[in-house]
């Protein structure tokens, strides 16, 4: 059975407000959740970017036994002894309710440190040496490393008794196949079945043997219009897939390359409707494909009929469990 999960997308909610949905979403029957780690928003019109790491040792401890994930970017913005050591804490606080989603980042967060913005390749190098960094930290290692990142002396005196899993983040079928070769599992984001099949084989055709994690991003309201009018404006932004979304540097620049994308458009990347069963059809086919764990990001700011909605009406018409203690060795 498949995991379904809330996203907190702390580009468009104010923190505390994020709190109050997660703590809401897991009475509601949500039984995972998981976060963006943004310093700047994809829009203008979203206009928030809290820091993550604060709000997950909040979310952690106002919720009961859910576990939680983040996707982040090492090498620039965060140095890798600094993602080791925020890791380690919340997994030593919360023994087998946290994971950590790894990639190479874009330049609308990571520009800030005044930095040179490396190419996809380079990026992808140095996002290896810093999972080889954090890694050899959470298992107590003392680490020097001179490379694209370096590091001196640096150990970890407060770790989990068992690290807990770094995951891949891929949005295409090549960077799938590359983080079979390090990653305790993969996350992507939802696109066409065909797409998303692709990713899954590359993935698991170079040897990623660890659980599938999918972001599905989707828009529901009770009225058509307004379902589909939340979407154009809040999302309309992310329909530009790579280079455009990891080389643009501001919400400015992505709201002036999405001046013109229609509301179809993001129909096309956004599951838009006002009928909770063909939500729930949408969400069963992900699980179908092989997914294990579904996060839903509710594009909208106000999360809360949407988590009424599909704790009620929707999750009850899928095959939910709920997660067992994750850790790196059970995700091989």
């Amino acid at each position: 059975m498949t995991v379904y999960g809330f996203h907190a997308s702390h580009e468009q909610i104010p923190p505390a407000d994020l709190l109050s949905a997660v703590v809401h979403a897991e009475q509601a029957g949500f039984t995972a959740a998981m976060c963006s780690d943004h310093f700047s928003p994809w829009s203008a019109r979203q206009g928030e970017s809290g820091f993550a790491w604060s709000w997950l040792g909040a979310a952690l401890q106002a919720t009961d036994r859910i576990p939680f994930g983040v996707v982040n970017a090492p090498g620039q913005r965060y140095h890798p002894a600094i993602v080791a050591q925020a890791v380690g804490s919340l997994a030593a606080m919360y023994p087998g309710r946290f994971w950590a989603a790894l990639g190479s980042g874009e330049a609308s967060n990571e520009h800030i440190t005044g930095d040179r913005w490396p190419r996809k390749d380079v990026r992808n190098a140095r996002l290896r040496e810093c999972v080889d960094v954090i890694r050899a930290l959470l298992r107590g290692e003392e680490v020097s490393h001179e490379g694209l990142v370096t590091v001196d002396r640096a150990k970890l005196w407060t770790r989990p008794p068992t690290p807990p899993p770094l995951i891949g983040a891929a949005c295409s079928e090549a960077t799938a196949r590359w983080c079979a070769g390090w990653a305790d599992g993969l996350i992507t984001v939802n696109a066409p079945h065909e797409q998303l099949r692709r990713i899954i084989d590359a993935y698991r055709s170079a040897g990623g043997t660890g659980p599938l994690h999918l972001q599905v991003h989707l828009s529901w309201d009770p009225d058509p219009d307004t379902a589909l009018s939340v979407a154009h404006d809040q999302w309309r932004t992310n329909v530009h897939g790579p280079p455009a979304s990891w080389d643009l540097e501001s919400a400015e620049l992505f709201d002036s390359v999405s001046e013109h994308v229609t509301p179809e458009q993001v129909a096309d990347c956004v599951d838009v409707s006002s009928d909770l069963g063909r939500h729930a059809a949408w969400l069963q086919e992900y699980a179908d494909l092989g997914f294990d764990a579904v996060m839903l990001h509710h594009v909208g700011q106000q999360q809360a009929a949407f988590i009424e909605a599909f704790g009620a009406k929707v999750l009850p018409q899928l095959d939910v469990t709920r997660p067992r203690a994750y850790t790196a060795e059970r995700a091989r």
